[in-house]
């Protein structure tokens, strides 16, 4: 995905000129939405969001994977950014341009599953054996019905100007998304008021970013950090506050496959200034071997404010009660 056009941030001209298409748009999802999907016969969790881009929703699954260790769980995604259109369970070594990053990158926590067809890939994870099924993204997607389904939000973009594609980032209306849903995942501060966009009733948890400990390593050094994800800027912060010497930041386009002039050119400028090459998991499963072994891989991860929460969640999710969050 490109860089998100800068108008829909704010409700200006060009936004309302557009909105006649939103309005298309937004019938063509709800009728979509609204059609049944394959239920399947263990729980499924959704982590969605109703705007484009990177809210978050990966690093979601990751640390929910992680607390479901032990339950058999099993995750699916679309595989976007991937040349395959079928079904298909992840191989640790299988290339970023066949199945995506993002699923090589879940695949290290979990059994991982690709398909546009979720039904389809829930059938087969269930047959491998799966106990719960994790959708990353598919909030408007209706081939497999969802026992619990999570917006999450970034708390620096929002909602943005809160208008539908193309006029703005959402793919649906909030409170639209929201009435599917029985929680809502912020990530980090709440800069733009989506707080204030959601409907009372529903419940959220508050969670921050969290760099791997292996960003302390970083404070003095120089370092040439690049990074191909929906908000590179969210990964080039926090090495700055971790005391990282940026002698240069270079944002490439989301899932962006990096071409050998590329990678050559940032190895030259790293050498050329003593600078350590640093990037992000998901870009870093997108690299050649050899490239891979000579640049330092920083992760990210939540921090929640309240740990005991998220934990009572899914295990009422699991045990089919009512959530309980506070």
């Amino acid at each position: 995905m490109r860089r998100a056009p800068s108008f829909w941030s704010r409700d200006g001209l060009l936004a309302q000129l557009l909105s006649p298409l939103s309005a298309i748009g937004t019938a063509m999802t709800a009728r979509r939405v609204a059609r049944p999907g394959w239920v399947a016969p263990v729980p499924v969790i959704c982590c969605g969001n109703v705007t484009v881009g990177g809210a978050g929703k990966t690093t979601l699954v990751l640390d929910l994977a992680h607390r479901l260790t032990g339950r058999s769980v099993h995750i699916l995604l679309r595989g976007y950014g991937g040349a395959f259109t079928g079904t298909r369970r992840i191989a640790l070594d299988a290339p970023a341009s066949l199945v995506g990053d993002e699923a090589l990158l879940l695949a290290q926590a979990a059994p991982t599953w690709i398909g546009a067809d979720r039904a389809a890939s829930a059938r087969a994870a269930i047959e491998a054996g799966a106990g719960v099924l994790l959708m990353d993204d598919g909030l408007q997607n209706p081939t497999l019905a969802k026992t619990f389904s999570i917006m999450v939000i970034d708390g620096r973009t929002g909602f943005g100007n809160g208008r539908v594609l193309p006029a703005g980032p959402l793919r649906e209306p909030v409170p639209t998304a929201a009435a599917r849903c029985q929680a809502a995942v912020l990530i980090g501060p709440d800069l733009t008021g989506a707080l204030g966009r959601l409907p009372p009733s529903l419940a959220v948890l508050r969670a921050d970013l969290q760099q791997d400990a292996s960003i302390a390593a970083l404070a003095g050094r120089n370092v040439l950090a690049f990074a191909g994800i929906a908000l590179p800027e969210k990964f080039f912060f926090p090495l700055r506050d971790a005391g990282a010497i940026l002698i240069a930041s270079r944002p490439f386009p989301d899932h962006h496959a990096y071409t050998s002039r590329e990678l050559e050119q940032l190895m030259r400028e790293a050498r050329e200034n003593d600078a350590l090459l640093v990037t992000t998991p998901k870009d870093a499963v997108r690299l050649p071997a050899a490239v891979r072994s000579a640049v330092t891989v920083v992760g990210v991860g939540l921090a929640w404010r309240e740990p005991g929460a998220i934990d009572r969640l899914l295990d009422s999710v699991i045990a089919g009660s009512a959530p309980v969050l506070c």
